[in-house]
């Protein structure tokens, strides 16, 4: 079998939560059926005991998606997990996602726990969750910013009482890619039955670094990436969908693995969410936004009209869009001009 990630997308959790967001149920079906159709590994549907529409929108979703594995997110409490198990009971595969915060800024201030007192509600949320399903992550909010030490207790603990995938999540967008490698790295080698879990990256975007960090975490071992389409989220977003699936496919040589993801359908899945959410994409944004394929340079006009790859590491039509842009301005020169006079009809002599 081939080495692959898995693509965790939360568009409809951690994305809706973006301030301004509010989706329907049938635009989140509408989205998650977008997510099934590009091959999405795991979408993650909502908080089910958040609210009244939250468990209908996971209830929905797990009756009508099929050959995707539906999550619902829930704190480390009984009752929260009892809510998300009915919500995705009709699932073809189901999935809870629960968990803690681990850093010591968490444990204090938010949870008013001490770390062994963290550590045993975790270990008991992973155990009644497993009543349910055998699917069951478990997310160590603020990694980045936690005692090593500590993380590598949890890790062990929560596999050993059934958790199947380690979310280890950079909440505040505080790590840099070296450190996020580092915390993935070392989590890997220095617990004892780390290999009987799958390791996810969840990273935000606040110091502009999401994908970078997540990229990191593949090249140290993680196979789940957690992911919303055009970055959206709380504060500065989440990482983005198609610029690590990009990532990941033009630069295999680096990385080793592979997605499933259908790339050439990523800038009509951007351009939907788009529209639902009334979140613009930025015309500069990697990928899917709309300067991507588009040069108003001479040189780059010259370059990329002889031989696209001068200019261009991405083919357009990889990611969806027809063709490469040549936009005449000041800057443009000769063959610019002359290849978009030929496309308006018009043929002149070089003189």
């Amino acid at each position: 079998m081939e080495d692959r990630v898995l693509v965790f997308d939360t568009t409809l959790r951690d994305g809706e939560q973006s301030p301004g967001v509010r989706l329907s149920l049938d635009e989140k079906l509408e989205i998650a059926h977008q997510l099934e159709a590009i091959g999405v590994d795991i979408i993650e549907a909502g908080f089910p005991i958040s609210s009244p529409g939250d468990f209908e929108s996971v209830n929905c979703l797990a009756r009508e998606i099929r050959g995707v594995t539906i999550c619902g997110l829930t704190r480390a409490r009984d009752r929260d997990i009892e809510v998300a198990a009915e919500a995705l009971q009709p699932a073809e595969r189901r999935r809870i996602h629960t968990g803690l915060g681990v850093s010591q800024n968490h444990l204090e201030y938010k949870l008013k726990m001490t770390p062994d007192q963290a550590l045993e509600t975790g270990v008991a949320a992973v155990r009644k969750a497993r009543q349910y399903t055998d699917d069951v992550e478990y997310f160590m909010e603020d990694s980045g910013r936690a005692d090593l030490d500590y993380v590598y207790r949890v890790v062990e603990a929560v596999i050993r009482a059934g958790a199947t995938t380690i979310n280890v999540p950079d909440t505040t967008g505080y790590t840099y890619p070296n450190e996020y490698y580092h915390l993935i790295h070392t989590i890997r080698e220095h617990v004892p039955n780390s290999d009987q879990a799958v390791f996810s990256c969840h990273c935000h975007n606040d110091l502009g670094m999401a994908t970078a960090n997540t990229l990191a975490g593949v090249m140290a071992g993680a196979r789940q990436v957690e992911v919303t389409v055009n970055g959206i989220g709380e504060r500065a977003g989440n990482t983005a969908l198609e610029e690590v699936v990009m990532a990941l496919h033009i630069r295999e040589d680096k990385f080793g693995v592979k997605s499933r993801i259908d790339t050439t359908r990523l800038l009509e899945t951007s351009r939907l969410v788009s529209r639902l959410t009334g979140m613009l994409v930025q015309r500069n944004k990697a990928v899917v936004g709309a300067n991507a394929y588009a040069h108003s340079s001479g040189i780059h006009q010259d370059g990329v009209l002889k031989e696209r790859s001068t200019y261009e590491i991405i083919d357009p039509r990889l990611v969806g869009a027809e063709r490469s842009e040549i936009v005449l301005t000041a800057r443009s020169g000769r063959h610019g001009l002359k290849f978009r006079l030929r496309e308006l009809g018009f043929e002149f002599t070089d003189d």
